[in-house]
């Protein structure tokens, strides 16, 4: 798998015509492995951008440790002040979700810019369980120029990461996408990975959830169809 990745990377930016990979670093296993395909894939041409966002600090020194061990190029941006100055623009409201999606945005807007100013693609980490249960934010972790990891189930990129020799700590730690503290994915979505990633490939294996949690994921899939399709273009009859 990691030789067609990396291949597959090779393919997709020469004929893009850019000359490298930015990819933003959380210290989670997905960026984790991203980071290593791309830096096996361009070498010296992968960036990747470390965004603290009133996160965790053991997050930002993980992405640190990894980059170093991987002896790729890094560059930490940091977003707390950003983020702040945004709330306050925007003014005031009760919904978390809301608030805490900004983070995501803002890191986009960032892997964009640098992007753009090298001449490089943007490079996502989701991978194929986040994808089919939405579990990202429309453009913020969302948006991207290539996923790698798009057609491999977590538990898929687990395993991997450890062929990778990824640090164990990075690889062990509770999956989180960093929004607010304390947050993890699998209680935010109501079921551990193994089950979600059977989800991701058999629908019908939500019956094996209760009742309450088999609607809830079931909505998450329906609402994923719209997260991922293109906005939708007005055609004259």
């Amino acid at each position: 798998m990691e030789r067609k990745i990396v291949s597959w990377l090779r393919k997709k930016l020469k004929a893009s015509g850019a000359r490298g990979f930015v990819v933003g670093l959380s210290g989670g296993v997905d960026s984790a492995v991203t980071a290593a395909l791309i830096k096996k894939a361009v070498g010296k041409n992968a960036l990747a951008l470390i965004m603290p966002c009133e996160s965790a600090a053991a997050d930002k020194k993980d992405a640190v440790f990894l980059a170093k061990q991987l002896g790729m190029p890094y560059k930490i941006v940091r977003l707390d002040g950003v983020y702040r100055e945004f709330k306050k623009a925007v003014g005031k409201t009760k919904n978390k979700i809301a608030l805490a999606n900004i983070k995501p945005r803002l890191r986009m807007a960032v892997l964009y810019f640098f992007a753009n100013a090298n001449n490089c693609l943007v490079c996502g980490t989701s991978n194929k369980t986040e994808l089919k249960l939405g579990y990202f934010t429309k453009f913020g972790d969302g948006a991207s120029d290539i996923i790698p990891l798009g057609n491999l189930t977590k538990n898929e990129v687990i395993d991997l990461a450890k062929k990778l020799k990824i640090p164990k700590k990075i690889v062990e730690k509770p999956p989180s996408a960093g929004l607010w503290k304390g947050q993890t994915d699998e209680k935010e979505i109501g079921a551990p990975y193994k089950l979600l990633d059977e989800i991701a490939i058999r629908p019908g294996a939500v019956k094996k959830l209760t009742p309450p949690k088999r609607r809830k994921i079931l909505k998450l899939l329906a609402n994923a169809k719209q997260k991922l399709a293109p906005a939708e273009i007005f055609k004259q009859a």
